[in-house]
């Protein structure tokens, strides 16, 4: 009866060190090829204009996303600007944009909690997206990452912040 109460504390002490603590790093991370889109667009032209990533990317109600823009946000501006271009003429029909960030599908990531609650900046995850005429992906969104930035904020870091363990 001791050896099996010692070997259950043992097992609860191992699973809350390594559900806490980061995994070795990966292998160096390297960036993604530019992902091409269906219609030509620089973020950083964008964002000179003084356009912030939340009024183009809002995040949807549950707060799981940060979402694309509707086309009638663009022509917003694009009614006058450029509109002979053939690019912005396209702008009239759904645009399906190439997601250039993807978590896999047993991860979970709240928008909402990181960037309104935690106030953390876009960049944090994404890089310097403001300066960018094409989007590559340029962080990684590996555990390793992401348990490390968990770490350095203490912020929650067992397993079911992130994963449905159920």
């Amino acid at each position: 009866m001791r050896t099996l109460l010692a070997a259950a504390f043992l097992s609860l002490a191992l699973h809350a060190q390594v559900s806490r603590t980061p995994p070795k790093p990966p292998a160096e991370f390297k960036t993604g090829p530019p992902v091409v889109q269906p219609l030509p667009f620089s973020h950083k032209t964008h964002s000179a204009t003084g356009l912030k990533c939340l009024e183009c990317h809002p995040i949807k109600d549950a707060g799981d996303y940060a979402g694309f823009p509707p086309e009638s946000k663009c022509m917003a501006c694009h009614i006058t600007i450029k509109k002979e271009s053939p690019a912005i003429r396209k702008l009239k029909q759904p645009v399906v944009w190439n997601r250039v960030y993807r978590l896999q599908e047993f991860v979970y990531f709240s928008h909402q909690v990181h960037h309104r609650k935690a106030g953390l900046d876009c960049a944090l995850c994404h890089g310097p997206v403001a300066s960018r005429e094409v989007l590559f992906q340029e962080k990684p969104l590996d555990m390793f990452t992401c348990m490390k930035c968990h770490q350095e904020r203490k912020a929650p870091n067992h397993c079911e912040v992130c994963h449905d363990t159920h």
